[in-house]
Order: structure tokens, then C-alpha cells, then sequence
């Protein structure tokens, strides 16, 4: 078993793929690219993640769950869900804008059906802690009932991801948390308990 690469080697690589897989097609991009970046040998890098893919996987891993860690860390002591699932959102984009590089290769140059087969696409727990919140609401009937806590979920998520890929293609116009209030109250709108807002649920 290979000894884990020291802490700075480790910073180096990081920063490496997030500059490079960032600002480069994700397939013309490739190990040594990264290695003479980062100052570390091609065979090092080679022998503990095998490929480009795991590479890059494991930084983007690396980064969500400091971003899964940072959500549980602000969502202490709020317990309405309106204002629970507001904070989510705005967390989201407020990482995704401070941390650009993870947006563009999470979002714009991952090839994500080969992420999708890989272990860190899952995301346990950041997907877990989302789902328990939406199916609480769900039981006590603040969000819709009938449709899966897992498409409320994917309709959120893909909010966040369309919104950062257009703040990009605007030219990064305004702070993209600017948006935050006004895209959570269209998103709750659609997840919200139809009945409990007065208007008849559609089949």
C-alpha cells in the first residue's frame, strides 16, 4: 500500500487540477499537464490515482465535501424549512462563486457519465442530509407530497447548476449570490405543498 502523499504535495495537486480542468477541455488536458504544474512527478501522481479521471474525481470529491461540511456547519439552530433550504441555495452559489474553478469543471467539464460511474458521484451524505430535510417537509406538508424527494432534489440542484453556467456565460456580471433570494422563491414555489398554498394539485 502506497504511503499518502504529504500534505503539500497534496495542496499543490489540488490546485493544479482545479487551474487546469478549469480552463481546458477535460480530454486535451492530461496527467502531465498536471504534474509539471504542480511540481510532482508524473509516475507519483500515476501511482496513486491510476488515471486522469481519478484524479480529477478525487479533487472534486475533496471539494464537495468541504461543502457539505460548510452547509451542516450553517444550518445549526435554523429550524424553519423555508429559511433551512434558503440558506442551502445561497451556500451553494456563494461556494460555487468563491470557489470558480470547482463550478467550471463540476459543472461545464466533467465528462459525467464516466463520473457517474465512479463511487465519489454519489455523494452520500451531502445527498442524504438534502433528502432527510425535503421528506420531513414532505411529512408534515410543507412540500409537495407527490412527487419523489429525490426529483424535488434534482430540480434544485439543477437550478444552482443552470445558474452558474449562465453567470458564466454573462460574463460574471454582479455577485451570483445576488440571485440567491429571487431563485429560491421560484424554486420553493415549485416544491412547495400545493394545497397548503391554495391552489389545486394537477395529476
Amino acid at each position: 500500500m502506497l504511503p499518502p502523499l504529504k500534505p503539500d504535495v497534496h495542496q499543490r495537486l489540488e490546485q493544479a487540477v482545479l487551474d487546469i480542468f478549469s480552463h481546458s477541455d477535460f480530454h486535451q488536458a492530461n496527467i502531465r499537464d498536471v504534474a509539471n504544474r504542480a511540481g510532482v512527478s508524473f509516475s507519483t501522481i500515476y501511482k496513486h490515482y491510476g488515471s486522469k479521471e481519478k484524479l480529477v474525481f478525487s479533487v472534486v470529491d475533496v471539494w464537495l465535501k468541504r461543502l457539505t461540511e460548510r452547509i451542516y456547519d450553517h444550518l445549526q439552530g435554523i429550524y424553519d424549512l423555508k429559511e433551512k433550504m434558503r440558506k442551502v441555495l445561497w451556500l451553494q452559489l456563494d461556494y460555487y462563486e468563491r470557489h470558480q474553478a470547482l463550478g467550471r469543471i463540476l459543472f461545464m467539464t466533467l465528462p459525467m457519465k464516466t463520473w457517474m460511474a465512479d463511487e465519489t458521484f454519489q455523494q452520500k451524505k451531502m445527498i442524504n442530509m438534502y433528502l432527510e430535510v425535503l421528506k420531513k417537509g414532505q411529512d408534515d406538508g410543507t412540500l409537495n407530497p407527490n412527487v419523489p424527494a429525490s426529483v424535488l432534489l434534482d430540480f434544485m440542484l439543477g437550478a444552482v447548476q443552470r445558474t452558474f453556467c449562465m453567470w458564466v456565460s454573462r460574463g460574471q456580471k454582479g455577485c451570483l449570490t445576488d440571485q440567491a433570494n429571487m431563485l429560491f422563491e421560484m424554486v420553493w414555489r415549485a416544491i412547495s405543498n400545493p394545497l397548503r398554498n391554495g391552489v389545486e394539485a394537477v395529476d
